[in-house]
């Protein structure tokens, strides 16, 4: 049997409408607690949470285009162009272009943006090493799959 507390996160007293409410209120809120302190952080530098998601995944990416970043944050080229311009604006991001395809930017972190993204992300890392403590290897495991199968929506 499991037993549901019920969180105080909202600023509203939020009614189930149906049995996996409660699900959704943890995993909104959850990520919410997961990203507040590297908010915080980033917010210090002018930036936010969308700021961060496209220094992350540049910085684990070789050669990243804008329109393979854009497919890869489920974005338009679009959505994109103003957040991707500040991190230019502010040095964080650089590109080059390839000998042979000058239509496209390959996307690098500068030394600057490399140092910014990992303090943002060990922020996160220590939130979700703390939470993750907080239960044992099957409670782990269990999450993971989780995860993995509400990523996997994705495809």
């Amino acid at each position: 049997m499991v037993i549901e507390k019920k969180i105080n996160t909202a600023s509203v007293n939020l009614k189930s409408l149906d049995p996996l409410d409660h699900g959704l209120e943890l995993l909104h809120f959850g990520f919410r607690g997961l990203t507040v302190a590297a908010d915080r952080f980033l917010e210090t530098h002018g930036l936010s949470r969308v700021h961060h998601r496209i220094l992350y995944v540049i910085a684990r990416s070789e050669a990243i285009s804008i329109g393979e970043l854009a497919a890869t944050l489920g974005v338009s080229n679009q959505a994109l162009h103003r957040p991707l311009s500040h991190l230019f604006d502010q040095q964080l991001v650089q590109y080059s272009r390839e000998a042979g395809r000058h239509r496209f930017k390959l996307l690098a972190l500068s030394d600057a943006g490399t140092a910014l993204e990992a303090e943002a992300t060990e922020l996160e890392r220590r939130t979700l090493r703390d939470a993750l403590a907080s239960t044992d290897s099957d409670g782990q495991e269990a999450w993971r799959r989780v995860m993995q199968a509400l990523a996997e929506q994705l495809n």
